[in-house]
Parts: C-alpha cells; sequence; structure tokens
C-alpha cells in the first residue's frame, strides 16, 4: 500500500477495501421475509413494530369501522392527548406565541396556568446564558459549514462545563434539557454567524437574546442583522417549532433518544446522538431536499398553471430523469400518515398569508397545484400499499425561504423544536425504564473453518 498522505482523500486501496466490505457484507433481500424480520422495524404495510409506550404524543391514521377493520383517516396529532389542531387555535386565537407553552406541555403532561407559563418563560429566560467566552473558544474558532455538526459539537463540549453532567435523577435531567432548550438557538444562530464570517467573509455580528422575546422572536432577533422581523414572520416561525416540537416515540431520532438513554449515559451525548440522527436527509434534512426540487422544478416548467406540464416534470421526477434522479417527489409521503399530514394541513392554512406578505402568491399557487397533482401520478406510476399526501416538510421549506432563514438553518431549526420532545421521550424513559433496549438481529452468516494466515 502506498502512504497516506491526505487523510481526507478516498485512495485506491480504499476504493478495494471498500469493495471487499460491500461484497462480503451484502445480505440477500430474501431472507428478510425467510425470517420474517421488518425492516426499519416496519412490516410490509408499513406499520411500526412496537418497540415501548409512550405517553407524550400520539400520530392516527387510521380509525376502526363498524366491523372492527382498520381504515385510512385523514391524520391527527396529539401532545399529551391534546389534539394539535386544537392547541395552535388555542394560543393563535388568543396572539400568543405557542412554542413556550407547548415545551410546558410536553415535559410535565399538563397545559400551564397563565402565572405557571410567565414563570416557565422567566426560568427559560434565565437558562438563556452560555458560559463565559463559550462563544469565542468553542463555536468561533472551529466554525463548520454543517451547522448540526456544530449544534453537536457545542452540547457535547456543554459537559465539560456542567459540575453534574453524570447525575441522571430527574431533577438533574430536567435541568439540563431546559437548559438545552433555552441555549439551541444561540447554539445555532452564532453557529452559522461564525460559519459565514470566516469562510465567506461577511460582517460577523452577535446579538444576545432578550429576555423579553419569544424564542421564535429571538430567533429572528439574533439572525438578521438588523434584528428586525414582522409581527406575522415571527407568529408562523412559532407554529412551526410547536409543530416540529414532537412526533411519538416512534421517529429515528426520538426513538434514539430512547436508546441511548437506556444504556444510563448522560444528556450531552444523548442530545447529541440524536442530533445525528435528524441530521439526516431521510429525517430532519428532507425539508432541504423540497426547496431544492422546487428551485429545479421552476427551472424547467415554463408554465407554473399549466397542469400538463408540471405533471410532465413530476413524472421525469418519479422515472428517475429530473433534479437528484433519486426516483423521489420530495414532501410527498410519510411513514405514518397517508391521507393527510396534519402538520401540513396546520402549516398550509397560515403560509397563504404569509406568501401575500412576501409578495409569493404564484410560488404559493405552485406548490398547491404539486400537492394537488402528486399524489394522483404517484398512484398512477407506483404501486403503494396506502395513500399518499403531503407531508410537513413539503411547506416548512417554503415558510422558511419565504422567512429569508439560510439553508445551513433549516434542519437546526428543527432541533429547536425537536429537542422539547427529545427531552420529554428522555426523561420519561429514565422514569418508566429499567432494562437496556437491545434489539434482536438474526444471525445468517456461514460458519467456516480458521486457516493460518500462510495457508490463505
Amino acid at each position: 500500500m502506498s502512504k497516506i498522505t491526505n487523510f481526507y482523500e478516498i485512495t485506491p486501496e480504499i476504493s478495494e477495501l471498500a469493495k471487499l466490505c460491500v461484497k462480503n457484507t451484502s445480505i440477500d433481500p430474501e431472507l428478510y421475509s425467510k425470517y420474517e424480520v421488518k425492516r426499519g422495524l416496519r412490516d410490509i404495510n408499513g406499520k411500526g413494530v412496537l418497540t415501548g409506550l409512550t405517553d407524550i404524543s400520539a400520530s392516527v391514521s387510521s380509525k376502526s369501522d363498524a366491523d372492527g377493520n382498520s381504515v385510512p383517516c385523514r391524520g391527527e396529532l396529539y401532545y399529551r392527548g391534546y389534539n394539535i389542531y386544537d392547541i395552535v387555535g388555542g394560543f393563535y386565537s388568543e396572539k400568543r406565541f405557542g412554542f413556550e407553552e407547548t415545551v410546558y406541555l410536553l415535559l410535565f403532561g399538563e397545559l400551564p396556568g397563565k402565572s405557571e407559563l410567565e414563570g416557565f418563560c422567566e426560568l427559560l429566560s434565565d437558562y438563556r446564558s452560555l458560559p463565559t467566552s463559550f462563544v469565542r473558544d468553542i463555536i468561533m474558532k472551529a466554525p463548520s459549514s454543517d451547522m448540526m455538526n456544530t449544534l453537536a459539537r457545542s452540547v457535547l463540549t456543554l459537559y465539560s462545563y456542567d459540575d453534574h453532567a453524570d447525575d441522571v435523577s430527574v431533577p438533574n435531567v430536567l435541568r439540563q434539557s431546559l437548559e438545552l432548550i433555552a441555549l439551541f438557538p444561540q447554539l445555532a444562530v452564532y453557529g452559522y454567524n461564525a460559519y459565514k464570517h470566516y469562510h465567506d467573509n461577511q460582517s460577523l455580528f452577535i446579538h444576545a437574546p432578550k429576555s423579553e422575546l419569544s424564542t421564535a422572536e429571538n430567533i429572528l432577533h439574533m439572525l438578521r442583522p438588523s434584528s428586525e422581523y414582522t409581527e406575522l414572520e415571527a407568529r408562523i416561525l412559532d407554529i412551526a417549532l410547536v409543530l416540529h416540537a414532537e412526533h411519538g416515540g416512534g421517529n429515528n431520532s426520538s426513538f434514539t433518544t430512547h436508546v441511548v438513554s437506556s444504556s444510563g449515559t448522560d444528556t450531552y451525548s444523548t442530545v447529541a446522538a440524536a442530533l445525528g440522527s435528524l441530521k439526516g436527509p431521510k429525517h430532519g434534512g428532507a425539508n432541504i431536499k423540497v426547496v431544492r426540487m422546487f428551485e429545479d422544478l421552476k427551472k424547467n416548467v415554463s408554465d407554473w398553471k399549466n397542469d400538463e406540464e408540471i405533471a410532465k416534470y413530476l413524472r421525469a421526477l418519479l422515472h428517475k430523469e429530473a433534479f437528484d434522479k433519486s426516483g423521489l417527489i420530495y414532501g410527498m409521503g410519510h411513514a405514518v400518515y397517508s391521507l393527510s399530514d396534519p402538520r401540513a394541513d396546520i402549516f398550509k392554512s397560515f403560509i397563504e398569508k404569509l406568501s401575500v406578505e412576501k409578495g409569493k402568491e404564484a410560488e404559493f399557487a405552485l406548490c398547491s397545484k404539486v400537492e394537488e397533482l402528486a399524489p394522483k401520478i404517484i398512484s398512477e406510476e407506483r404501486r403503494i400499499y396506502k395513500g399518499v399526501s403531503c407531508n410537513i416538510d413539503f411547506y416548512s421549506g417554503f415558510v422558511y425561504s419565504m422567512l429569508d432563514l439560510p439553508l445551513e438553518l433549516y434542519t437546526p431549526i428543527f432541533a429547536i423544536a425537536r429537542i422539547a420532545g427529545w427531552s420529554a421521550h428522555r426523561i420519561e424513559e429514565l422514569i418508566n425504564g429499567n432494562k437496556i433496549i437491545r434489539p434482536a438481529y438474526k444471525d445468517v452468516c456461514e460458519k467456516r473453518e480458521y486457516i493460518q494466515i500462510k495457508d490463505r
């Protein structure tokens, strides 16, 4: 083998060794059926395999008919038993910001009264204070192009500042969770500002969070050089945080939180693992794919009102002839929902107002047209076991682009919201779990006799 001179280069030797990995690690897909192994912990109909119990949230996609048969229904989402439609409708009708109230509900299992909510907001505000020189020594000195990596590194580094980092008692874990919930917006925004300063030579500005502002307002305040934003912008970002805050224990990052917490490890390691899960394009990174797909669509479809032209592009996507040639229409379909994703339905009801404020009515109409046409085309082109509808990623990317949020922060915004759900799931696992989560894997390797190296 040649001597390695660049540790980040894939050498010919590494390429050959990688082929050996593929050759001797590939498993015959038919063995999954033979041994009745549920790939991805989902059966052939897409139904999740039960791996635990949770009292935090529930997503509903089917109901029983008069004969006891399971039939698809419009999607429903519940936080601690409360319908997400009622939660959003409640705070929006009263012109309140709802994310902090939602965090309280997820963590403590009940809605706060006025005084409880005010005290909780003050508590979160008190925790919006990074350790001395943390921004300079940790965030500024090693800026990364990926804000999820920045978040994970910052979270792991906070372990070193915590004198009780390994204490997994509920009061201490709650204290750590509240700290992370409060700090995530700063870690993400400051990480982005540092990267743009050092790599793109943009002016560096650091706005400290304001105690009187909500989480959504503080994100816009810290991110924008002018700190200016409209009330509608802040309220729609607040709704985005509420809709992304939780989605049952079965999503990949929340399940990761349960699995890692069950080992007895610390909060910072657990949250870093969840961040690694959310970073994946099959999970939290999907809305970026949606935005880029629409950018490609707008370049290749001359008449945004022509159904046939749009349908032709969508078929090209499915035939791996357009965009990234993955064969996917991003933002369509969900592992749980079939007829509708309630989060997408709620989001869409507010998006039109923002599109008018931003002068993006034509783009909104195009999104609505793709939402209408895509399920029909997918059902014609693919054999599917359930209905297909748009998911929350379909509209969240469009919203973030109208809010002038940089692509680099799309997934971190998801994390800023979902840290609330992760925290609730971690506490739930510590209270109720008494065993390490250790699923079984079927051994299908052929047994062989060892041969001395001189005889090989």
